[in-house]
């Protein structure tokens, strides 16, 4: 089991964030990869028993990317080194995922602290995750959790191609379309400590992510995106024709060609847009098909983890598996 936490000048809080998953998960190897920190994030990391390393490429996305590509186990924790994410909370996360063979358990915000999650983050995180929800699947309520646990086979088949905090984003999406089995689970998230300061920008990484959603939407759903362009495109050369023909049914003459000429162009065009969207449509499903295949590749488990999962399994019913509103989704 790891646990990483990818940081960014979180001298206040990351010997505490180190130290409490030390404690909740004692079997867990931490790890913590710095992003060009000013400060001694470092140092007090190493302090607290973490093995350090760093990313030289700025953005959460990039140490996210590097982080799984350089870190080999069988379950995953991911959380920030902010310290608002309760370390209580990843030992039910982890028997979830393992009692129930699940590739990701989410951390589903919830703080009654009116400085922990500000109003503009939680209607920012509503908006968006309803966007998700309606185009992807409601399978997931706080897109935008940076807590999470994933197994094996989902770390190792996920491309990670975000750069900065829109890999949340990433993360879910990639889970709603490969219908992996997944969970989520209620998790306190408290404020910052003393001396902390939020790397998020609410605008900027805002529109970020706005701007990876519509992308992914692209990748993952062509055809429906070429087809309101080509609709609103034939919709439009119609508009436009229209007047160009009750003149000539009235007058037999054209007077308006330029016009005539745009509203043909229009109605081509949008035959065009449709053309595209069924091309890339196909190109999308081979680019799923195979992201599967890669996935399903992949053991859930390395060694000897599958007897010790399959003991686990079987003592289920002695296990409290999960407490609160939890949600288990699967395919």
């Amino acid at each position: 089991m790891a646990v990483l936490i990818p940081c960014h000048n979180e001298a206040s809080s990351i010997a505490g964030v180190v130290s409490d998953f030390h404690r909740c998960l004692p079997e867990a190897e931490v790890y913590v990869y710095d992003n060009n920190s000013q400060d001694e994030t470092r140092h007090l990391a190493s302090l607290a028993g973490a093995h350090v390393r760093c990313e030289p490429l700025q953005g959460k996305g990039n140490v996210v990317r590097r982080m799984f590509s350089d870190v080999d186990a069988d379950i995953y924790v991911l959380v920030d080194g902010d310290g608002t994410y309760d370390a209580a909370s990843a030992p039910e996360m982890v028997q979830m995922l393992l009692l129930n063979r699940l590739d990701m358990v989410n951390g589903a915000r919830v703080s009654k602290e009116r400085d922990a999650y500000r109003r503009g983050h939680r209607t920012g995180n509503l908006v968006l995750s309803g966007m998700v929800a309606r185009i992807f699947g409601n399978r997931i309520t706080d897109m935008l959790s940076g807590y999470r646990v994933f197994s094996r086979r989902f770390v190792k088949s996920f491309p990670a191609l975000s750069a900065g905090f829109e890999i949340e984003t990433e993360l879910t999406v990639h889970a709603l379309e490969l219908r992996v089995p997944l969970a989520e689970v209620p998790t306190r998230y408290r404020e910052r400590a003393a001396g902390g300061a939020s790397k998020l920008r609410t605008y900027t990484d805002g529109l970020r992510i706005l701007r990876t959603i519509v992308w992914l939407i692209k990748q993952e759903r062509p055809l429906q995106v070429f087809s309101i362009a080509s609709m609103l495109l034939f919709v439009s050369g119609i508009a436009l024709f229209i007047p160009v023909l009750m003149e000539y049914e009235r007058t037999g003459m054209v007077p308006r060609l330029p016009t005539a000429i745009l509203s043909m162009g229009m109605v081509l065009l949008s035959f065009l847009f449709m053309a595209c969207g069924l091309i890339l449509d196909s190109v999308a499903l081979g680019r799923k098909e195979a992201k599967r295949m890669v996935y399903l590749s992949i053991p859930f488990f390395s060694g000897g983890m599958e007897t010790s999962a399959e003991a686990t399994a079987g003592a289920a019913p002695e296990v409290q598996v999960a407490a609160g509103p939890s949600r288990i989704s699967t395919p």
